[in-house]
């Protein structure tokens, strides 16, 4: 499946603004078929290898509406890249934006996994579900975690509301 959507890209200077295309890969966060306007890379080099580059941004536009993140410049692949964090927030921002759905109905549509909650979901507190790996629900030690949503043995601990 192709999850690539096309992206107006800014890599910006101090004095200069450097604008290219490209497409963001909406399942890793990857950059591709990054092209340059009125730009010679193989003269001039990667915008943000030269002394005074600031920062790259991205925008992805819809029907007239426009979602900007930043992005991420690998200085020794030249590759281009958005973090996963900042991934899951365009995707967030692009759904409320382009098609007027929130955050929560975008978690409410995800698969239900067998606690209750999304299938992998964080918790509160930052936490996952409670699944774990292969020992089971609760881990090797029978503490869930970060989340304290039990205690040893896998039994709720009694001070969590």
């Amino acid at each position: 499946m192709n999850l690539r959507v096309p992206i107006a890209i800014t890599d910006e200077l101090e004095e200069e603004l450097i604008r290219s295309t490209g497409s963001l890969d909406l399942a890793s966060g990857e950059i591709h078929d990054v092209v340059y306007e009125d730009y010679d890379l193989k003269a001039q080099g990667l915008p943000a290898a030269s002394d005074d580059y600031t920062f790259t941004s991205g925008t992805l536009s819809h029907a007239g509406k426009d979602v900007e993140f930043s992005i991420h410049v690998d200085l020794f692949s030249g590759r281009y890249s958005v973090t996963a964090n900042e991934l899951l927030d365009i995707k967030v921002r692009a759904a409320k934006l382009f098609a007027g759905i929130e955050g929560r109905a975008l978690a409410g549509a995800a698969p239900v996994g067998p606690t209750g909650g999304a299938a992998g979901s964080a918790t509160r507190s930052g936490g996952t579900s409670g699944r774990a790996g292969p020992s089971g629900p609760s881990g090797p030690s029978g503490s869930s975690g970060p989340t304290g949503l039990s205690g040893p043995r896998g039994r709720p601990r009694k001070d969590v509301h």
